[in-house]
């Protein structure tokens, strides 16, 4: 039971630092600024429901995803650990990775752009896709689900069910959090996920290493 209880955890703490909802609630106000309330609670609702049903999909059918392209676990352990770092390292320097944030990779393109998209598009992409279900997320899940047994991935679903449930809380209050924290609050936050990120990366990594070396 400890053991279980300490995977969980685990889990939880490394979905929620790639996730990180609290930073992420001042990327949902940004798009969303001008609607009223309800359509800001089915937006939050569509993207965390898109989000959960993409990191399932990859949960589930992990394993058969390894086999149909021939991949190893220490393969993906390695690959997933440097992606993760660097999206760890990115954060550590306050910034949010391009990985799970494109859009800032356009030094060009404003708020009032944002803005305008339709709220549909908005709760699919950028808000599901990357930002929440993005290449560091399904890694980090895959990790912990697609190499273990049924219990662990039941484990992982359920850490990033609750994860949802909070990130769905977090966006609708996104407002007063972002009021009560502050933009130093939140960069304060963002570095110190970004820490435990790059640790998680680096976890993977060594496991991926290690693993190979076995192998040959």
């Amino acid at each position: 039971m400890k053991e279980l209880i300490g995977q969980s955890v685990t889990v939880f703490l490394a979905l929620f630092a790639v996730m990180n909802p609290i930073a992420n609630a001042a990327v949902f106000v940004g798009p969303t600024g001008d609607c009223d309330q309800a359509s800001r609670k089915r937006i939050a609702l569509k993207s965390i429901i898109t989000a959960f049903c993409i990191i399932l999909f990859f949960c589930v059918l992990g394993k058969a995803i390894f086999e149909l392209f021939g991949i190893t676990l220490p393969a993906f352990r390695i690959t997933g650990g440097v992606l993760i770092f660097i999206v760890g390292y990115h954060m550590l320097q306050g910034k949010q990775s391009n990985m799970h944030h494109p859009e800032q990779a356009s030094a060009g393109q404003d708020l009032v752009a944002a803005k305008s998209a339709q709220p549909p598009d908005v709760a699919i992409s950028p808000l599901a896709i990357p930002i929440l279900a993005g290449p560091g997320t399904i890694a980090t899940a895959m990790n912990y689900s697609a190499t273990g047994s049924h219990v662990q991935s039941a484990v992982t679903v359920a850490a990033f069910f609750v994860l949802c449930i909070i990130t769905f809380l977090v966006f609708l209050s996104g407002e007063k959090l972002i009021r009560v924290l502050g933009h130093s609050g939140i960069d304060v936050v963002t570095r110190l996920m970004g820490l435990i990120l790059a640790v998680v990366g680096t976890q993977m990594l060594i496991q991926g290493i290690h693993g190979a070396i076995k192998i040959f």
